[in-house]
């Protein structure tokens, strides 16, 4: 799942960025709201975390182009205590929810989990596809009852594409899901083959479905 954080006080975001990555997350930054701007429109995030206060305007402007432009983003508004009536303001025009600075980061993981979970889970805390089944919480997958041994990356994927259900997602989109920015890094997007055939294998032999087609000049998709 990836995540976008917004917050211009350098090592908070840094902090923020080291604890969510140890829980298993994907995380862009922006400390500007130009820079978020720009993110937010090319994109797509699971959850943003926005500060109301950025350099260059206010977040309440990511909200308001969250909400018109990909609805579907879960949203928690990080803000110092004086800022009341931009919180109110913020979850008036759609955020999920927010926190008041200084915060402990697992605070902020469960409000995010809880986000991500009425978001893209419709409150489920278990996804299931046939006789494969996902623990979002726990960031664990079986197929009949038998826990699969998935790398980080593999248990990602696996969550994009059964997130995705019955959608195209072109080769890009996973790349940039996976590795977000750290994507331009990269010398080519062979490794999202390597890692759908992987995930693909170990869901064959622990005998599920072979849910993972290939959409032959466009990409792949999940269907069950």
């Amino acid at each position: 799942m990836k995540i976008l954080i917004i917050e211009d006080e350098q090592a908070l975001n840094a902090s923020i960025v080291t604890y969510l990555q140890q829980e298993g997350y994907t995380c862009d930054v922006a400390y500007d709201l130009r820079e978020a701007k720009l993110k937010v429109a090319d994109l797509p995030y699971t959850c943003v975390l926005v500060d109301l206060t950025l350099p260059h305007g206010n977040g309440l402007e990511i909200v308001r182009m969250l909400k018109e432009n990909t609805p579907e983003t879960g949203i928690i508004i990080i803000s110092a205590k004086n800022a009341l009536d931009d919180k109110i303001t913020g979850l008036e025009l759609g955020a999920d929810d927010y926190l008041t600075k200084p915060f402990h980061l697992s605070e902020l993981n469960a409000r995010l989990k809880s986000v991500i979970r009425r978001r893209q889970f419709n409150g489920q805390k278990t996804l299931r596809a046939g006789d494969l089944e996902v623990f979002p919480e726990s960031a664990e997958a079986q197929v009949h009852g038998r826990k699969l041994t998935l790398t980080k990356k593999e248990y990602d994927l696996l969550l994009y594409f059964i997130t995705n259900r019955n959608r195209v997602l072109t080769k890009d989109s996973i790349a940039e899901h996976l590795w977000g920015d750290h994507i331009e890094a990269l010398d080519s997007l062979d490794f999202v083959y390597t890692h759908i055939k992987n995930l693909r294998r170990k869901l064959l032999e622990a005998g599920g479905e072979d849910y993972i087609q290939t959409v032959y000049g466009i990409g792949y998709k999940f269907s069950s």
